[in-house]
């Protein structure tokens, strides 16, 4: 049957119709894609954004000085001493009868680093200064007794040896190419705060100026010449630390500090450090001295006058008076005996003590170096021969 013009006109309407909701539905739904595409875009740009800045931020963090501490750290050391003081008590007994000397132990602190891998550390002398025991703390933790190799007190130079290989060290700068204000940072332990953590502490400041001559203190027999000021701070403790460039390269070693008088120990921002091209050449000459080290014993005594010499019936004027003897030590193994008066040396007159040191130092002494000590025992004179050995192992 065939349709009607009206049949087929609303036919095509309802077509028409239909075609232009269908095409409406694919535009929203084309819509809706777009925006969430656009806002996963936005996301990710975000995202983006904060990832470059974090990094920028990881970079301003991580720069130069942290570098260079990164170097350093682990070759820094923190120093334990133990030592024996010796003072006279004063009382109303001692006054009128003379005090007993009383012996007490003290421990102090400093700071060191390490300069090869084989376990060489230098310090300052006053770090070390009479100690008879020396431990060195590592940043891993471990800690060691170190051998004292040699030292230079007019220098406030020493070298220390652990028995250890393949340790950390550190890089050594130019002290002669520092610039006045470029940056100067301080590792060590102060306080003894090394000691709670084992990490060293950091202080960071500029250089301040060079070549600051102190000349020298006679009272204590050290020499501060050329020495390099910084305003990092130092601190009782970083004594023998290193001084560091920007480049983690060690241009000096701290030691002493200006500070604010009445009683205050602390840091004002005026420190000084030894040049470490003065140190790093002072070194062979340590190792080449501890080589040719030597022993002869401890001797106590006074020096005869005229009075002593009437007054006990000596039967000499001059000399060293012998009241006791290291045990074991060469001097004793020679035959020299308490109660001798030491006359002579390699021919030369002793008149004291001075010139038994002065005599010694002439001869060249070296472990095997003999000396012929003329001695006065029971009114004759006796000529021994001080054989020369190297220094004892300590215990």
């Amino acid at each position: 049957m065939s349709m009607s013009s009206r049949q087929k006109a609303i036919i095509f309407i309802v077509t028409i119709i239909l075609i232009a909701a269908c095409i409406g539905i694919w535009q929203t739904n084309r819509g809706q894609l777009s925006r969430k595409t656009a806002s996963t875009d936005s996301v990710s740009v975000v995202g983006a954004q904060m990832a470059f800045a974090q990094q920028d931020i990881d970079k301003s963090r991580r720069n130069a000085i942290t570098a260079a501490v990164e170097m350093v750290s682990s070759a820094v050391v923190g120093i334990t001493t133990k030592s024996v003081q010796e003072y006279t008590s004063i009382d109303l007994f001692s006054f009128f009868f003379g005090g007993q000397p009383i012996q007490q132990e003290v421990t102090d602190l400093g700071s060191g680093f390490i300069i090869s891998d084989d376990g060489y550390i230098i310090t300052n002398e006053h770090v070390v200064h009479k100690a008879k025991e020396i431990k060195v703390t590592m940043t891993a933790g471990k800690t060691y007794t170190a051998e004292l190799v040699e030292s230079d007190a007019t220098a406030d130079i020493a070298l220390l040896k652990i028995d250890e290989k393949k340790l950390p060290f550190v890089k050594i700068g130019n002290s002669d190419d520092i610039i006045i204000g470029e940056w100067a940072i301080a590792i060590g332990n102060p306080f003894g705060l090394f000691e709670i953590n084992n990490q060293p502490s950091v202080t960071v400041g500029v250089i301040s100026a060079k070549n600051r001559n102190f000349g020298s203190n006679i009272e204590q027999g050290r020499s501060y010449e050329d020495m390099i000021q910084t305003d990092a701070s130092i601190n009782p403790g970083n004594s023998g630390g290193p001084l560091v460039n920007s480049f983690g390269e060690v241009i000096g070693m701290n030691t002493f500090i200006l500070t604010a008088g009445g009683g205050s120990q602390g840091s004002i921002g005026i420190g000084f450090a030894i040049p470490i091209n003065k140190v790093i050449k002072l070194i062979p000459q340590l190792k080449e001295k501890a080589k040719n080290a030597y022993w002869i014993g401890t001797i106590s005594g006074v020096n005869v006058d005229a009075y002593l010499a009437r007054r006990y019936q000596l039967g000499v004027s001059e000399g060293f008076y012998v009241s006791e003897i290291e045990p074991s030590s060469p001097i004793e193994k020679a035959g020299i005996q308490k109660y001798d008066i030491i006359v002579g040396i390699n021919g030369k007159k002793v008149k004291n003590n001075v010139d038994i040191e002065n005599y010694i130092k002439e001869a060249d002494p070296k472990p095997g170096r003999e000396l012929k000590f003329t001695v006065f025992r029971s009114n004759k004179t006796y000529e021994v021969t001080v054989v020369l050995e190297s220094p004892p192992k300590k215990k």
